[in-house]
């Protein structure tokens, strides 16, 4: 399978190119570019930089994702996961992270924020109808099939 080319331009000098941090690693790791320490508080948001630009091919977009460690250790995590970076986008990339911890957490610069997934995209031409065709599960939706009939106890 051939690896899509997505150009990346360094917006600092001190920005840090992601990495793939293991041989069949999906998500390159992503860090933080801050001037000072950044400290963000239980319940707290906050848009973290990256100092990096990224041109994402045609037919191709970026998937922003929580890193497990963080989650798991401290309660950090994306508040749009996954967040998508579209092709045509050119700003510098920033990640928005919330603490659902109990305790502040802190961030420094080149601390591994998240992790970035290059995956293919297609846009979907949306064709109008007055009818749906039937299926067995018809319009059964948010955890249906795990509820006990009440029927039944």
């Amino acid at each position: 399978m051939q690896r899509p080319q997505v150009l990346v331009k360094k917006l600092h000098p001190d920005a840090r190119m992601p990495a793939y941090m293991t041989e069949f690693a999906a998500g390159m790791d992503i860090c933080a570019l801050l001037k000072d320490v950044l400290i963000i508080a239980p319940g707290q948001r906050c848009l973290v930089p990256t100092g990096l630009a990224f041109a994402i091919p045609q037919g191709f977009e970026v998937q922003v994702r929580p890193r497990s460690g963080l989650a798991i250790k401290h309660g950090i995590a994306l508040v749009n996961s996954p967040g998508t970076i579209d092709a045509d986008y050119r700003g510098e990339i920033c990640i928005i992270l919330i603490n659902h911890g109990l305790e502040n957490f802190t961030i420094s610069s080149g601390d591994r924020i998240a992790q970035i997934i290059v995956a293919p995209v297609s846009q979907a031409e949306l064709v109008q109808v007055s009818e749906l065709t039937e299926t067995e599960r018809g319009s059964g939706g948010f955890g249906h099939t795990g509820q006990v009939s009440r029927e039944n106890g």
